[in-house]
């Protein structure tokens, strides 16, 4: 199992999956319906296009998201290219990020060694994932995706078949992304709250736009010939279909405005269907688990989302974490008595130190030791137990 929030894991990635990744031969409308199925065109990504399926239950969504965009980035790479070697992909990933964002790239330069390429990707790839909105808004309004991830794949592709790109490509393509997003909540008549987080959701997605620019965008604004390729249009048409979705009832003018941008796309009637039938097969299967859909409960929705990510870093770190715990015999007693009676404040404070000293230990449990991470301590002692050996707990004996 590979762990996408240390390093190393890329190189990881590749070896575990050496024949299982899926030969598209070509066929960029196949490749991307398995990315629509997955959930990277929708920015909820519920599993990873392979010839077997990997489990995704022990990953965080932010770790997910870069084990789908390394998996997307390489699929386009073998199919535009037609070549396999991930050390290959690598470099011309690496040569890829290097001209959009230079910053960056520059400051990971100094930062890591010399011939560590996998790295760099890998802090980049961390990067991109990455929206503009801040910890308190991505975890208390749901904004943790970064719903236009797929411009980055566009954009590779783009540099792939042309041999360079410029930042006004992306910048020209997010501007179209945004038009077409306004134009569509413009269009419907029956808004919602829901509505207004979606377009929080785009708009903390944006690199290089803003969307209060283009308050007065018309129709004959957008400007499609720009974006000649399949998978460019097809991308716009499920865009366009995800900002008009509403519990699969598309009102007239709706209806109207999906069928003029699949002409101005220059799409036949079949791909406006099918991006209808699968954004309606999708939500149907996972609104549950979208965020957008949890908005109206946010407190409960962080506890949840909260809970979920402790409960992975724990079943991960099952085994280092039993070892730790049980070579510090003061925690291993405190625990065992928090078991059967309520610890005393002098005593909580010191599980919480070991806990943290622990934590210290194991990288990916870090997390405890960030601001405000000790609101995650509670959550964590609860799974503790579950842990260990049921002798650990007198309440469990028959």
């Amino acid at each position: 199992m590979i762990n996408p929030s240390i390093n190393g894991w890329i190189d990881k990635f590749f070896i575990e999956n050496k024949d299982n990744f899926i030969d598209f031969n070509k066929d960029y409308k196949a490749y991307y319906e398995q990315l629509r199925t997955s959930g990277f065109i929708y920015g909820h990504i519920v599993s990873i296009p392979l010839k077997e399926e990997i489990s995704l239950t022990e990953y965080s969504q932010d770790e997910i998201t870069k084990i789908a965009l390394l998996n997307a980035l390489y699929n386009v790479y073998c199919i535009t290219e037609e070549d396999t070697n991930e050390a290959n992909f690598i470099i011309a990933v690496k040569d890829f990020y290097k001209i959009i964002q230079h910053e960056n790239y520059k400051f990971l330069k100094n930062l890591l060694p010399e011939g560590n390429i996998a790295g760099k990707v890998e802090a980049i790839i961390n990067n991109r994932i990455q929206t503009n909105a801040n910890f308190i808004s991505k975890n208390f309004t749901h904004i943790i995706t970064n719903a236009l991830l797929f411009i980055d794949v566009l954009a590779f592709h783009y540099y792939l078949i042309h041999k360079t790109i410029s930042s006004k490509y992306i910048k020209d393509l997010e501007m179209c992304c945004i038009q077409i997003v306004t134009l569509a909540f413009q269009v419907k008549e029956n808004k919602s709250k829901y509505d207004e987080l979606l377009i929080k959701v785009f708009e903390n997605s944006l690199r290089f736009n803003k969307i209060s620019i283009l308050e007065n965008t018309e129709i004959e604004d957008l400007k499609f010939e720009n974006f000649s390729y399949l998978i460019e249009k097809l991308y716009l048409l499920d865009l366009t279909e995800m900002a008009l979705w509403s519990d699969k009832k598309l009102e007239e003018k709706e209806v109207v405005f999906l069928n003029n941008i699949s002409k101005k796309l220059d799409l036949p009637q079949d791909n406006l269907t099918e991006s209808c039938a699968n954004i309606d097969r999708f939500i149907e299967q996972y609104k549950d688990e979208i965020p957008y859909f949890n908005y109206s409960n946010p407190v409960k929705h962080f506890y949840d989302q909260t809970n979920r990510t402790v409960a992975k870093l724990i079943t991960r770190n099952k085994n280092r974490l039993i070892k730790e715990i049980s070579e510090s015999k003061e925690l291993m007693l405190l625990l065992a008595q928090s078991t059967t009676r309520d610890l005393d404040a002098n005593e909580k404070k010191k599980v919480k130190k070991q806990l943290l000293d622990i934590c210290k230990t194991i990288p990916s449990l870090t997390i405890f030791l960030l601001p405000g991470g000790s609101i995650l301590l509670p959550i964590l002692i609860k799974y503790i137990p579950q842990l260990l050996p049921s002798a650990f707990n007198e309440n469990l004996e028959d």
